[in-house]
């Protein structure tokens, strides 16, 4: 059974549009999420906006399942206690996968999940053939599969899960780029040249840190494809259900309030990448990750 990631919980649109200037609460285990921020303020920058990562237990790949869905319940009930969101945008591929049924069932908050682009690719290839650019999690897990046999049975996708890219996006911003040589490794094998000559035109990035290293992508590309990230789509989804900004709010950006779990990454480089994207209050809620 395929989980509706992008659905918006128990409470009807209607009851969002109510509003005037809602509190929208995106989530992420680290600074991913940054890359759906971006687009959901576009669409709405009369909200106020809490950006919460999860940074004490970044990575999640490392979590198993059960500790997984564990930690973001645990992590959430404090954020929704503290900041008392309209609405929940869960910024992350592996945790809208695997926990948005427990938070659904947990919380009355909506919340909206991140779904990889598979269908846009689908409908964007003329080559046929599409490569899915994601963690080694998403790329093993089965609502994935489920995707591409429902929107992208005539293409030839090609998955390719990186152990490391997300690592390299928090470098990036923390003001530690690595080598060109190091991304050029990670995304290579995201081109394939088939045996009558088409090759991979379309790459969907199915984890919400890769838009962070898009600039380098395109730079160090083989040969020029189509990037496709997801985040365009949940802020269109966060519209459906919140409504567009009502006439007469203020338009401009307002600034977002930043959280995180640990704070141990928050040095000066990292700060000033946070504030050129709007989070310019930023404070630690301690959650230490403890396993069991």
């Amino acid at each position: 059974m395929r989980i509706d990631l992008m659905a918006g919980a128990s409470l009807s649109a209607a009851v969002l549009r109510a509003r005037p200037e809602p509190t929208i609460l995106v989530f992420d285990s680290g600074l991913g999420g940054l890359t759906v921020l971006e687009q959901v303020r576009r669409a709405r920058p009369d909200a106020r906006y809490v950006y919460a990562a999860d940074d004490a237990a970044f990575p999640y790949g490392r979590l198993t399942e059960a500790a997984l869905v564990s930690r973001v319940l645990a992590v959430m009930a404090r954020l929704i206690a503290s900041h008392r969101p309209d609405l929940v945008v869960i910024a992350c591929n592996t945790a809208s996968t695997l926990v948005l049924p427990a938070l659904r069932q947990r919380f009355v908050t909506p919340f909206v999940g991140v779904v990889p682009p598979i269908k846009p690719a689908a409908e964007t290839t003329r080559s046929g053939l599409v490569t899915l650019l994601a963690t080694p999690g998403t790329v093993a897990r089965s609502y994935t599969r489920d995707l591409i046999a429902t929107y992208a049975e005539t293409c030839r996708v090609h998955l390719v899960g990186s152990q490391r890219l997300a690592n390299f996006a928090e470098a990036e911003l923390a003001g530690m780029p690595v080598s060109d040589a190091e991304i050029r490794a990670e995304i290579a094998p995201c081109f394939v040249t088939d045996e009558d000559g088409r090759r991979t035109d379309v790459v969907c990035l199915a984890c919400t840190h890769y838009p962070l290293l898009l600039a380098r992508f395109e730079r160090l590309a083989p040969w020029p494809v189509t990037w496709i990230d997801p985040a365009p789509a949940i802020a269109r989804r966060v519209i459906q259900l919140l409504g567009p900004t009502p006439r007469g709010s203020r338009a401009e950006f307002g600034t977002v309030q930043g959280a995180f779990t640990a704070g141990t990454g928050l040095t000066a480089p990292l700060r000033a990448s946070l504030a050129g994207r709007g989070v310019t209050e930023v404070g630690v809620e301690a959650v230490p990750l403890t396993l069991q």
